[in-house]
């Protein structure tokens, strides 16, 4: 046994030489000396450094997370952060998306689509003043919701100055002549109608910004517009429109041109409605015609 292991220490002490040589001319261009013992310890030398320096490049650079799947705490309080905002901001779109969806089937007389959220089922309970029934148009019904929740939308709820209440609003006349149906809940007839002369301007009440301006097959051209403190003023059954939708119009400025249009008509006029913080009021109490 102790022969062998003499035999074997010699062997590792034995010199071996490695020699390059030119492979046409066995020109030796270069040679190296050593023992097989100071080979392994070198070889072993090299790979302990080699292994370490991957260790050490996995453990303090980013690349420890794409190799071992681990991220440091600030990185997961970041990542956490960005879903959060994403989740926030894929909500609001969602809401934006079937608030605009279901504006365009109200004003076009179209049922906006079944998978109505709780939310917008508290919304529509918002005022007990307004009974439906199945007389009124689909248009009219879900028009009347969508104005119920114009305070959600209110585009000047932050403005500091807003005034407390519809009485201290001096309203501009949209348009003169003889009022030919008066404001009447009773009848689901939330507006007034009033006839004048053949393409008299249509103008704005308040100042505001138009929120619709389109076409509907029951009430014609109707332009709406979202005025401050939850006010909203309609005009229906217009020829045509001057105005688009996120246009800022101020009080008095023509918007419309009075008209025939639509299924519900009755002859050339303005059906004018007055919606504050969800309810219809009648416009006579405000202004004069």
């Amino acid at each position: 046994m102790a022969g062998k292991r003499k035999k074997l220490i010699d062997k590792l002490k034995e010199r071996y030489k490695l020699v390059i040589l030119n492979d046409d001319t066995f020109e030796e261009k270069a040679s190296f000396n050593a023992s097989l013992w100071y080979l392994i310890i070198g070889s072993a030398t090299f790979a302990i450094l080699l292994i370490m320096l991957t260790i050490v490049t996995v453990k303090f650079t980013p690349l420890r997370e794409y190799v071992s799947g681990v991220t440091d705490a600030s990185s997961k309080k970041d990542i956490i952060d960005t879903y959060g905002k994403v989740d926030s901001l894929e909500q609001l779109a969602n809401a934006n998306r079937v608030y605009l969806k279901n504006l365009k089937d109200i004003i076009e007389g179209k049922t906006p689509d079944a998978g109505e959220t709780k939310r917008d089922k508290d919304i529509s309970k918002a005022t007990d003043s307004i009974k439906l029934n199945q007389k009124i148009s689909k248009e009219e019904r879900e028009l009347r919701k969508l104005i119920e929740s114009e305070g959600k939308f209110d585009l000047n709820a932050d403005d500091k100055t807003e005034k407390s209440s519809i009485a201290s609003y001096t309203f501009f006349n949209p348009l003169r002549g003889r009022i030919t149906e008066e404001f009447d809940p009773k009848i689901q007839h939330y507006g007034t109608d009033i006839t004048s002369k053949k393409n008299e301007n249509v103008k704005a009440t308040l100042d505001g910004t138009v929120f619709f301006a389109n076409f509907t097959s029951e009430t014609g051209y109707v332009i709406a517009v979202q005025h401050r403190n939850n006010l909203v003023s309609i005009y229906k059954h217009c020829s045509v429109l001057l105005k688009k939708v996120g246009s800022f119009v101020r009080a008095g400025e023509v918007i419309a041109v009075v008209g025939n249009s639509g299924e519900f008509t009755t002859g050339p006029h303005l059906h004018f409605e007055l919606w504050f913080n969800g309810t219809a009021v009648n416009p006579k109490n405000y202004m004069t015609f």
